[in-house]
């Protein structure tokens, strides 16, 4: 029980609502996006609320401030990545509801990005 906890409190530390709502904004229909985003970030809401209630903790990795340094210190470099590949979506799929082909180099800049991205988290991203 001890490491599931250690587990969700690493997941909610390395997971950023704000940057989460960016890509919810490549979904056009918004009643949908809204729908889908709301439920996303309330559960993540009481998911944290929860762990502060078992953990007796308000802060995320307050038992692991070396982790808690490494996810602050890594995000600078990662929300480029997380915006630029926010970018690149909406480009491919602008180009694909034009009936364009795909574009092999933002096709590649998605997938640096995404390697990029589950790198900073280390984990799959």
């Amino acid at each position: 029980f001890r490491t599931l906890l250690s587990n969700v409190d690493m997941v909610l530390a390395k997971s950023d609502l704000r940057v989460a709502s960016r890509y919810a904004e490549l979904v056009r229909d918004e009643a949908l996006r809204r729908g889908i985003f709301g439920a996303i970030e309330a559960e993540w809401r009481r998911t944290r609320d929860a762990l502060r209630l078992i953990t007796g903790t308000d802060q995320l990795l307050a038992d692991n401030p070396l982790l808690a340094r490494s996810i602050a210190n890594r995000f600078p470099y990662m929300d480029p990545l997380n915006h630029l590949q926010i970018a690149l979506l909406q480009r491919h799929r602008e180009t694909a509801e034009a009936g364009g082909a795909a574009d092999a180099f933002v096709r590649r800049g998605i997938h640096i990005t995404i390697n990029g991205i589950a790198a900073g988290l280390r984990n799959s991203g």
